[in-house]
């Protein structure tokens, strides 16, 4: 006989608690009592989708790694990716007018500068973001000619990065972007979709990361600007301050970090110094900070 959660009667509020447990040890995620129909829809989809028949069965099975990628398909699923080009842009507007200025600045000006400008995007979900940064870059920074500039984007879900990979998007993504940039920076591949070109999703890297994970967060390095939007609120207390002290640690002293609109650093971690722009808050890293 098939388990409630196969037959899509949910999950029984034990398997529930014992869930949530689980996949917050595995990828600092908290699930509260709110998100249960979230987690209870998507957990039913994962054991049909399986060879089990049971909550019981399918969880033994993730726990144990028994089917290589199980964990991964679920973190795809638990994962929300809903994002579009030019999102909350007033930060790239900040991050052009003020916060480049200023790590150029620090860094001893162009023409001086040792190394790249490195930007990060994380969690970058579909791409959006980092090929908006490089999009209001190309067209609105003055310096991009002379300034080698790196743009990476990271995220927990490999599907995401699939798709940000290939770079495909349809008009609700496209919805903010000037027709003029559309023309010059994307080809259409039908279906009302278009694929950003080759020589901007060169010049994005992206990687696989869990934010959380501070062994795997000790790859990213020198970073002058951070975004890393709308995922801190996901996270419970503990996870939010590893998340922030592995971007601290991501990133160069001097360098920016931009949260979501309803995000606050001050909630979460001392460690990071505030700084009201004319566009909004962003946070630093403390020049001479080790």
């Amino acid at each position: 006989m098939a388990s409630a959660a196969a037959t899509g009667a949910g999950l029984t509020d034990a398997d529930f608690a014992r869930f949530v447990e689980y996949f917050y040890k595995r990828t600092g995620i908290h699930f509260a009592d709110s998100k249960r129909y979230f987690v209870d829809k998507r957990i039913e989809t994962c054991i049909r989708e399986s060879p089990y028949d049971s909550f019981s069965g399918w969880f033994a099975a993730l726990r144990v790694n028994e089917k290589s990628g199980m964990l991964q398909d679920l973190i795809n699923q638990l994962t929300v990716n809903e994002t579009y080009f030019l999102r909350e842009d007033y930060q790239f507007d900040a991050m052009l007018s003020t916060v480049l200025p200023n790590v150029l600045r620090d860094r001893g000006g162009v023409g001086r500068i040792v190394g790249p400008v490195k930007i990060l995007s994380l969690p970058c979900s579909t791409g959006e973001e980092p090929y908006s940064i490089a999009l209001r870059l190309l067209e609105e920074w003055d310096q991009i000619d002379h300034v080698d500039v790196e743009i990476h984007g990271a995220d927990i879900d490999s599907d995401v990065l699939a798709k940000a990979a290939h770079a495909s998007y349809g008009e609700r993504s496209l919805q903010r972007v000037p027709k003029p940039w559309i023309n010059r920076y994307f080809t259409s591949v039908g279906s009302g979709r278009y694929q950003v070109d080759e020589g901007i999703r060169s010049a994005v890297t992206l990687h696989r990361v869990n934010i959380c994970d501070t062994l795997a967060m000790r790859a990213f390095r020198d970073f002058d600007v951070v975004f890393c939007r709308n995922v801190l609120i996901y996270f419970d207390e503990l996870s939010s301050r590893r998340a922030a002290e592995n971007l601290y640690g991501a990133m160069r002293p001097g360098g920016y970090l931009f949260l979501g609109h309803s995000e606050s650093m001050s909630r979460i971690s001392p460690i990071f110094t505030p700084s009201r722009l004319a566009e909004g808050v962003v946070y630093q890293r403390p020049i001479g900070a080790k």
